[in-house]
């Protein structure tokens, strides 16, 4: 089969490879789709291998199953499935609760999962854990896929700050790309909050009003006395900076209110102080940060249920398989507007 792999630092490429075979507890998918993502390009980009190679890339996977390993029952070929993307021991305390995304044998690390340690989705078949699937019923499949991770990461960063968000809240929300896109919708879908996005590139703003933002501003350094002036000099409840860098996290800090949250997915790099200091003069009193990762499948049964009712829709931009370094290419590049699939 063909699998788009990360063979060195800094070298991918579409290679020719056997076909997987699903071992027992699980099963093979023929892939109908895999999203590209940010994570992706860290992945490229980092001076030492992060995981062994080769390794086939791809963490947003939507496919059919094709085969069924030993053990596996519950589950038809043909079926349309989504694959949750993080893949927790299954025993440990975090796990037993349901949130794989913090599994303790991997303690103060990343959480394995298609192309983030095993072979992934940018490929013609992959092997999964049955464990893993999530049905997609009458979804498109092509168009589901980054609802795996561009619709369950800011669904779950959206859950843990579910106690800032009310009909009387102001959300800021950083970055409208892939996951900021989405993060929009999901907040008009599920509360009645005041949206407010923020980016800097004028075609993803007006997107963001067509998606339900309320206002929209440009992403500089007055945005944040922006928002203060629209909240009479309070501030935002809630920041979701799915940027990461150092300027959008100073933002998020000039104009976060006292015990309001910033929640960070962003993977920018980016530094926020923090002192001690009887005066606040960097954030002020109560301000909670929050750095969350993934999500949990039940996370993503809740993405899928909002999908197939129409509130939260993907825009995607459809790349084939072998055109997978154009898309990465692209994403780097900032020419994308909602999400890159790779189809094979």
């Amino acid at each position: 089969m063909r699998a788009f792999q990360l063979t060195d630092p800094g070298s991918a490429a579409v290679r020719e490879v056997d076909d997987p075979e699903p071992g027992p507890g699980e099963v093979l998918l023929k892939v109908s789709g895999a999203g590209v993502c940010h994570s992706d390009l860290h992945i490229l980009h980092a001076e030492e291998a992060l995981f062994p190679t080769p390794m086939t890339l791809g963490h947003e996977v939507a496919g059919t199953i094709r085969g069924i390993g030993d053990g596996v029952t519950g589950w038809d070929e043909g079926t349309p499935v989504l694959v949750h993307p993080v893949w927790g021991c299954g025993r440990c305390r975090q796990c037993v609760l349901g949130a794989e995304n913090y599994c303790e044998a991997h303690p103060r690390s990343t959480v394995p999962g298609p192309g983030l340690g095993r072979d992934g989705g940018m490929a013609d078949l992959v092997a999964v854990p049955a464990r893993h699937l999530v049905p997609l019923g009458d979804l498109d499949l092509v168009e589901a896929a980054p609802l795996t991770d561009a619709g369950l990461t800011p669904y779950h960063a959206i859950s843990l700050s579910r106690s800032r968000i009310a009909a009387s809240s102001t959300v800021v929300v950083i970055g409208i790309a892939g996951l900021g896109h989405l993060a929009v919708q999901i907040l008009r879908a599920t509360s009645g909050a005041t949206i407010v996005a923020l980016d800097t590139d004028d075609g993803r703003l007006e997107l963001a009003t067509a998606l339900g933002a309320h206002r929209t501003l440009m992403s500089d350094a007055e945005s944040a006395a922006e928002i203060l002036r629209m909240t009479g000099g309070v501030g935002a409840d809630l920041v979701l900076d799915f940027v990461g860098v150092t300027p959008t996290l100073t933002t998020a800090a000039a104009c976060i209110r006292s015990g309001g949250q910033i929640t960070v997915p962003g993977l920018g790099g980016g530094e926020l102080p923090f002192t001690s200091d009887p005066v606040p003069t960097q954030l002020p009193w109560g301000t909670v940060i929050a750095r969350p990762y993934g999500g949990t499948r039940r996370d993503l049964q809740e993405v899928v249920a909002l999908a197939q009712k129409g509130d939260i829709d993907v825009h995607v931009n459809r790349f084939h398989l072998t055109d997978a370094a154009q898309a990465l290419e692209d994403l780097e590049r900032g020419q994308l507007t909602g999400r890159a699939v790779l189809v094979p």
